[in-house]
């Protein structure tokens, strides 16, 4: 009988579920489900307004997902119930959601329907900019070792920085709600019906170092309301990458036209999985994962301190390495403003007639240029910075435009703002012992 295995990807704005032949690495089927309510930057879906720097979720479009996407590659492959071994999954990390003992978040309540704190805080909100700024200072002053293993800089796309932001500005969400789990963590709970925290998560974005978090009077001096944290909000269990969480619930699995109790494995960060995946699997090898922004990963023998990294944890992407995170918080983000705010009409009525989008138009109008040739100078931190200053508050930059510059010319500047900053990144690693003789990028 052969064996299958499906996997799930949530990104930024969709979700995909493959099903794979385990025996021959072949994809059978595949489907892709786009969020209906995307990232939520200006407005929730009742209207109440947003602030700047923020970026939220429904998780509503999670679940739907999850359902929708396993559902079709089911049917579509044809594959018997009691053929499929497992579920895997990778997600966006960093993304928090406040949620009740039952499972259910709090934003899918009338009570906080309109609280904005009360819904997945995706990666990209820096709505908790000055609480990382606080976090990071106090953990300075206190002499926190993990603090240098996390690149001497705490970023507001992290759990603790989001958590604080809600206990400031609204203590309602934070204290009716039992746990603030990452998404990965919430979904794999509506998968098995069990409740687990997985380490690659916890490693990477809520300084779960060493096997430990930080301790009591760490959280106490962030604020007295945080001394008990970790042992009232978060999970108890937590799962190395590569275990079992748990079977898939009876309910789940009728939906899912699967057998109940198919295994589901513990998750992992969703760039991180792209690492096996893309044949990197020993140090000195640099995995660069492109999306609306950038992930550069790598594999170490020992735990070195990198200047702006997001991290390095033991096991965090393959078993018996650490794993080495540093990102640029802006890449596909910066080429779709160009797209999106200076394509001139002119140029969007050729592409259509072409039958290219804005990106495939611009692209072919730079064929034949070389680096410079547009005479422009870009800086990536259109979206902050992440690695290595690991600033959201900074902004980007564009110079050397006249009468004569073209579109092109600036998504030319845009690679090659992508270029410099990955470079800084590769420095950065060198320096600290960690060589980079190789990269792979994907997508």
């Amino acid at each position: 009988m052969p064996k299958y295995a499906i996997g799930l990807d949530y990104g930024t704005l969709s979700a995909r579920a493959v099903m794979v032949n385990i025996e021959t690495g072949d994809t059978i089927a595949q489907s892709v489900y786009t969020y209906p309510h995307a990232v939520m930057e200006t407005h929730l879906p009742d209207g109440t307004p947003l602030q700047p720097n923020w970026a939220l979720q429904d998780p509503q479009d999670y679940l739907e997902a999850l359902v929708d996407t396993i559902q079709n590659v089911v049917i579509k492959s044809k594959v018997m119930p009691e053929e499929v071994v497992g579920i895997g999954m990778d997600v966006t990390s960093a993304t928090i959601l406040p949620v009740y003992k039952d499972g259910t978040p709090l934003c899918m309540t009338e009570k906080f329907k309109s609280n904005p704190h009360a819904f997945a805080k995706l990666w990209k909100h820096h709505g908790a900019e000055p609480e990382a700024v606080f976090i990071d200072q106090v953990a300075r002053d206190r002499g926190e070792e993990w603090l240098d293993y996390y690149g001497g800089k705490v970023s507001s796309e992290w759990t603790i920085p989001k958590i604080l932001e809600t206990l400031r500005y609204a203590p309602e969400v934070y204290y009716e709600a039992d746990y603030f789990l990452e998404v990965m963590d919430w979904l794999t709970w509506q998968l098995t019906g069990e409740l687990s925290a997985s380490a690659c998560a916890m490693g990477y974005k809520a300084f779960y170092f060493r096997g430990a978090f930080p301790s009591k009077d760490f959280f106490k001096a962030l604020d007295p309301r945080l001394e008990n944290l970790v042992e009232d909000k978060f999970p108890q269990t937590i799962l190395p990458i590569g275990s079992r969480a748990g079977g898939l619930t009876a309910s789940l699995a009728e939906a899912m036209h699967l057998n109940p109790g198919t295994p589901v494995g513990t998750p992992i960060i969703d760039a991180h999985a792209s690492v096996p995946g893309g044949g990197v699997g020993k140090p000195g090898e640099m995995m660069i994962i492109m999306g609306t922004s950038s992930c550069h990963l790598m594999l170490s023998e020992k735990d070195s301190k990198i200047q702006g990294i997001q991290g390095i944890v033991k096991d965090g992407i393959m078993p018996g390495y650490y794993g080495v995170e540093a990102g640029q918080a802006c890449v596909g983000d910066h080429f779709a403003w160009v797209v999106d705010n200076c394509m001139t009409a002119e140029y969007a009525a050729d592409a259509k007639d072409l039958g290219m989008n804005g990106h495939q138009y611009l692209t072919m109008k730079l064929q034949g240029y070389k680096a410079g040739k547009s005479g422009l100078l870009a800086l990536d931190w259109f979206n902050g910075v992440r690695s290595p200053l690991m600033d959201f508050d900074l902004n980007g930059l564009l110079i050397g435009m006249n009468l004569q510059t073209k579109p092109e010319d600036i998504y030319l500047a845009m690679i090659e703002a992508t270029a410099y900053g990955t470079r800084v990144i590769i420095e950065n690693y060198e320096k600290a012992g960690v060589p980079v003789f190789r990269l792979t990028i994907s997508s």
